[in-house]
């Protein structure tokens, strides 16, 4: 086995590209190194999931930093989201079609920037039931698909910070430094019903894991090239 970084150990920062799962980016970043170094095995493990409709920040760790995973994870993490107010979706983001339209024309700049207080701190939140969540060994979403009547707990967590970057209803974007097991799509739905309409994802960025920036990833092109121009498939 040829010695390299990647089996000794490297923390990666990726962009992970629209409509990819986490474990396609684990997956083709694993079979890259192994077939540019000739190796049968690598560790190759990621410090946290996005939604396949969501892009940004992905750390990957190889190696013997692998057993930094759990420690990563649990850093807090920045979002850009954009969310459609006056809509519902089973899902909470695109991922499903429109099931319930509400009014939104009597939501202002003021009522929504009110309204976000009701968000930040230590709050309670439910997860969707489209998630990875796993309910007597089963994951959520495969219940959820399949019509099962499912509730899941509401868990505890922390925003920081809640900016609104955009308003142009019935679009809003905002800015969102959250702890870890915050789901943004929740957050989405949820702010739609404190405002007497609907809400629902329809875009978003991790723009930082702690002290881990967007700005300093490698998109999944960039990491062939930097492994050896022009060899690698």
């Amino acid at each position: 086995m040829e010695t390299n970084i990647y089996s000794e150990g490297q923390i990666l920062l990726f962009d992970k590209p629209l409509d990819w799962t986490s474990f396609d980016l684990v997956n083709k970043v694993r079979h890259m190194i192994r077939h540019n170094f000739k190796i049968k095995k690598i560790k190759v493990g990621h410090a946290g999931t996005l939604d396949p409709l969501a892009t940004g920040l992905m750390i990957i760790c190889t190696g013997n930093t692998t057993k930094q995973i759990n420690q990563l994870t649990g850093l807090d993490k920045t979002y850009i989201a954009t969310i459609e107010l006056g809509a519902t979706t089973p899902t909470y983001d695109l991922e499903s079609e429109v099931a319930d339209r509400f009014d939104f024309k009597h939501i202002t700049r003021e009522l929504l920037k009110e309204t976000l207080k009701q968000f930040m701190g230590n709050i309670s939140q439910v997860p969707p039931i489209f998630s990875a969540i796993k309910i007597k060994g089963q994951k959520a979403y495969d219940l959820a698909r399949r019509g099962k009547d499912i509730e899941l707990e509401a868990r505890n967590i922390t925003i920081h910070k809640i900016e609104i970057l955009e308003f142009d209803l019935p679009t809003i974007k905002l800015l969102v430094h959250c702890s870890k097991g915050t789901y943004i799509r929740s957050l989405a739905n949820d702010l739609g019903k404190a405002l007497s309409s609907g809400g629902h994802l329809t875009g978003l960025i991790r723009t930082q894991i702690g002290e881990f920036k967007l700005e300093n990833a490698l998109d999944i092109e960039k990491f062939k090239r930097n492994l050896r121009p022009n060899e690698t498939n």
